[in-house]
Parts: C-alpha cells; structure tokens; sequence
C-alpha cells in the first residue's frame, strides 16, 4: 500500500553504527593473511563506501574510502608486499594514517572490522539500488522510508505503476530513468581491473612455475588480450605427466571454493570473487592450446573456418590433417598452416585483423618504449600528491624528454582546482623548477572544465599563456546526447582546446560513459585539429579501443596519458599502451611519441 508523505512511516532500518576506529598505526603483526589482494581492499573500502553513502554519512567521508578503493585497485604493485616491508602507506595517493591503518588490518586478518559492523546496520539489497545512476543516497533512502523499496524488483514494480512520481521531488521523467538504468544494468557488471588481475596473475604464474615438472605457465583469455576488465583467469599450464600442478593450484593462497578438479582442467575462486581456470597440456599442443584459450572466440572461429577449408581440423591439441598432427607446438605453427603471419594477441577480436594478416597490412603496433613524455599529470596544487619537481624528476627517470602539469581548474571545487590567479603563481613556479632541473623539458598547461554551456573553465586571457590546454567534462554527465554533444563541439570549437581528455567520461565498475556522439566528435576533432586523449588510468581507460580504431581510420591523432596523481602512478602509461594496441594504434598515430620540435607544431592550431 502507497504511504502519502503525511502517512507515519515505519521505523528505518538503516542505522548509524556506534564507533569507527580511531587513526593511527594497528596493533598487527607484519603477517599478512594467506591471498590478500589488492582487489581484496579494494572491495572491502568501495563496500563500505556504499553503506556509508545509504546511511548518509559526511561525503567527504565516503569519497575518502571510494578513492582509496580505487588507488589500491589501482596500484602497480601489491599492497600486502608493501605492509611486509615496512612500507609507509600513508604515502599512496589519498591514504592518509588511519586509511593506512586499515588497509594493514584487512592485509593481516582478511577483514575490515569497521565494515563488518557497518554490514549489521543496512540492509544488503539496498546497495544494489544505489548502484543505478541517478539515484543517490538519499533518494534511495526516501524510497526505502517511503515506499518500502528495498529490491531492484521492487523499485521496477513501483517505477511501472507510476507510484515513484506521486512522490515529491520525483518525476514521471525521473521514473522512465529508472526504468531504463535498470535495463542497462548488465552494462555495469563488475569485471576486475587490469592491474588487479595483474597483481593475481603474476603471483599465480610464479607459484606454479615452483612446482617440480612444470615446464611452462602463462595466462591466457582476457587477460592475454588486455581488455580494460577482466572476468576471470584462464591460465595455461605444460607439465610432465607426474607433475602435482594440479593439487598445487587448488591449494593457492587466497582460494575459497573449489568449482571443479580434473586431471587436466581445474577451477578455484578467490576471495574477490575472481574465478581461475587451470588447464594443463602437453608440449606438443602448447601452442594451439595458447590460440585456443587467448581467444576471441569469434577469432578462433574464423581461423577455424580457414583451416576447414585447406582441408585442416584445429582444436586446442594441434592442427590435424587427416587425424595426424601437423602443428601445434607454437602459436605461430598454427598460423602459419592457414596461411597467416603471427597475429598479436591484442588484436584478436575478429574486427579486420584476419583479413590485414592475409594482405599483409597488420599495424606495427605502438609500443610503451615509443612514448617520449606524458602531457596529463597532476601535483599537490589540485589533487595530486607531489610536487612539479618530483613529477618532472620521476618522468626524467623514465627517459621521458617532457612532462606536462596540467592541474585542474577552478569549477572543480572539490579537487581544489586554480583559479587564474592560483595558475599564474604556478605557472612562475615551472619557470622556476624549469631553471634548475636539467633533461627534462616542462610544458606549462592544465586540466581546464567545460562547463554545462562548452564555454571554458578560464578566460582566453590566462589559457593563452599556456602551452597548450587539456579539457575535460566534470559535471553534468546526464544531460541528453544532444546537449553532451553539442557542449562538447563547442569547447572544441576554442582553439586553446588542444587535447580532449577522457572523451566519455567513463570509469570502469563505477560510471557508465555519458551519452555523446562520439562519431560527431572524432569528425569535429579531425575537422578542427584537436587531438583526443586515451586516459591510461585503469579504471578510465577512455577512448575504448573501437574509439581509438575509429579515431585513427579517421586521420584523428591521440595522445596516451596516465592523469597521473603521483610519481608512481606514472607507470600507469603502460595500461594506456595497451588499450592502444587492442586500437590499431601505432607510434606515428599518437602525439607523445614525437620530439618536442614537433610536438609544437601540433599546437599551433
């Protein structure tokens, strides 16, 4: 029954726990729990940041955590390594002491003791429904209050018998929204970022390689293409027939289910949630089984298809011929017989790469040792967490000949973005550091707004004194595709708008991309020589890889940048070079690639 705004409303069930832990450094051994990951903290804090938003707790609170969820997600390296070593995790990007403290605790017990009583206070499903777009913490909390909404079933109920819209503040409008968010909930499915899975994939293939009669073990699916997310783990593995590779894997840190045992194939999950496949072939099939297992599988059905019809059966044991095996050792055996030259695992998406290997048209792909510097990182003056100094002398070790600092601007508020006068001192500051460091060249730009309208976040005057300007949407992600497009095309149209950055503003398990005409503004970045950014940060990675393909069949050029916030976050190029190559993109298609003579050309538009 619908309750009216004077009706009296049940007692919530949302309550406030009692006490958080008080900062400062954990009571904890150096130990940590068997098979913590970073994709483990990182699931604990995004959990708690989720509670804390349904009870409404102080936002700055619950940003803290979110944040921090995406630093360790996020992080190059293991975080549970670093508590062994003594390492001072206040010194990570966001993680201040009492964060450090409990990214120790969950590395020692497993678990985050904060969370675990939060959990007693909030009802589960309702997490499900903060997850949807549009509906914040407190809508989701007068649903609840209001209507009893405690299920994304129940919201769906109430959206399609108009009850949302009798509520005040809500719309008819707002409860389509709701109704199309809860379709494209599928579009959000939680999948594991790269350097989470890395971070796993590595100490796996470590682990295994230690087993007596293993001879080779490589991750394969994927994880081998580099996709921007990962499902799940297919590992493959060549070992003597005696060989306990088997009992050994079931038995890896941080296991807990056991899906399926074989002699052959095998599969845990993790705490994470993360799901691992073993498969253990003979030498003589490494290599197909390797084609077979990296995928795509469109791709391996179309060289099958080539292979029917030279009269060949390919499997993942080998290329046979009238039963006998006459390939299969090596991936490039197995190419070789359908008459192919070595296809890169990135490009294997059935998206023209068969036919490029057949004309001999395959793009030299780029490489992370083409990249001569990085034009989007940040310091301590907005967000970042070092100072111009430090990035410039991390990105001189390298081998970079250039760096730009391109902090942000005014409109964003909350990452304490610089007004003109703010960027002017900072701008004297670059001379300054410029005057003293040697090798390394400065560029003086910043991560400048579009706001709501496409004008810029800063006057024309002070964004001529710049080298060049990085723009970028903060705000306003929901407006309809013809207003987002037209917003867009017009900050573009300034031609101190060098470098678009993260184009649809997508970040990965989080935010879907704001909906753009992304074919109107790859035509307007050729037409106006604008050049489009490819965000390296993992949880960005923006352009996807169809548009950075699309961007290049079109002439558009592209600059890979990490959006660094700290020294070590700089290492995130890596992860861009990547997404680059699942693009089709070569070193002549990205701007960063060139020498600073001719990377001023670029500029002059």
């Amino acid at each position: 029954m619908l309750r009216t705004a004077n009706a009296p409303r049940p007692a919530s069930r949302i309550r406030t726990p009692t006490s958080e832990a008080k900062p400062g450094k954990p009571a904890f051994s150096r130990r940590p729990a068997a098979g913590v990951h970073n994709a483990d903290v990182a699931v604990l804090f995004d959990r708690l940041a989720d509670l804390l938003e349904i009870q409404g707790a102080n936002p700055f609170r619950v940003r803290a955590y979110r944040n921090a969820a995406r630093t360790v997600g996020g992080l190059p390296r293991s975080v549970a390594a670093m508590v062994v070593e003594g390492a001072d995790l206040s010194e990570l990007p966001g993680i201040g002491k009492d964060l450090a403290g409990k990214i120790g605790e969950i590395v020692e017990t497993g678990h985050l003791a904060l969370l675990d009583e939060t959990e007693k206070t909030v009802p589960r499903d309702l997490i499900e429904l903060l997850a949807l777009p549009g509906l914040g913490p407190k809508r989701v909390q007068r649903l609840h209050e209001e209507l009893s909404i405690d299920t994304v079933g129940e919201l769906r109920r109430a959206a399609e018998t108009g009850k949302i819209a009798k509520l005040r503040g809500f719309s008819a409008e707002f409860e389509r929204k709701i109704l199309r968010d809860i379709g494209r909930r599928g579009a959000m499915e939680r999948r594991t970022l790269l350097p989470a899975a890395e971070e796993i994939a590595n100490e796996l293939t470590a682990y295994l390689e230690g087993t007596p009669g293993v001879d080779r073990v490589i991750v394969a699916g994927s994880y081998r293409r580099r996709r921007d997310t990962v499902g799940d783990l297919d590992v493959l593995a060549t070992s003597a027939p005696e060989s306990p590779v088997m009992d050994r894997f079931l038995a890896f840190p941080g296991a807990t289910e056991v899906l399926a045992k074989g002699t052959t194939r095998s599969t845990i999950r993790l705490r994470s949630g993360l799901q691992i496949d073993l498969r253990v072939v003979p030498g003589a099939s490494y290599g197909a089984a390797l084609v077979y297992f990296t995928g795509s599988k469109a791709h391996n059905i179309a060289i099958r298809r080539i292979g029917v019809g030279k009269g060949l059966k390919i499997n993942e044991y080998g290329v046979f011929r009238d039963g006998k095996r006459v390939a299969g050792r090596t991936e490039e055996e197995v190419y070789a017989k359908v008459g192919l030259p070595y296809i890169a695992p990135e490009l294997r998406e059935d998206r023209g790469e068969i036919e490029a290997a057949a004309k001999g048209t395959l793009p030299r792909l780029i490489a992370l040792g083409d990249i001569k510097g990085d034009l989007h990182v940040h310091t301590k003056a907005s967000d970042g967490q070092d100072s111009i100094e430090a990035m410039a002398k991390a990105a001189r070790e390298r081998g970079y000949e250039y760096i730009a600092i391109t902090d942000h601007t005014k409109h964003a508020t909350i990452a304490h973005g610089l007004d003109s006068r703010r960027l002017a001192r900072q701008l004297a500051e670059i001379d300054r550091v410029s005057s003293r460091l040697r090798g390394i060249k400065i560029f003086k730009s910043a991560e400048v707004d579009i706001l709501g309208d496409g004008s810029l976040d800063l006057d024309d005057g002070i964004l001529g004194e710049l080298d060049f300007a990085v723009c970028a949407v903060h705000s306003q992600f929901d407006l309809p595709r013809a207003k987002q497009t037209a917003r867009i095309l017009r900050a573009m149209d300034n031609p101190r708008c060098t470098i678009l950055a993260h184009p649809t503003g997508r970040l990965l398990n989080e935010r879907l991309p704001y909906d753009v005409d992304m074919e109107r503004l790859i035509a307007a970045a050729r037409e106006r020589g604008c050049v489009l950014e490819l965000n390296a940060q993992p949880e960005r990675l923006d352009l996807t890889d169809e548009h950075c393909k699309m961007a290049k069949d079109q002439g558009v050029k592209l600059a890979i940048s990490t959006d660094a916030h700290s020294t070590a976050t700089l290492d995130y190029m890596r992860f861009g070079i990547d997404q680059a190559r699942r693009g089709w993109l070569e070193a002549k298609d990205v701007v960063n690639t060139r020498g600073m003579g001719e990377l001023r050309k670029l500029w002059r538009r």
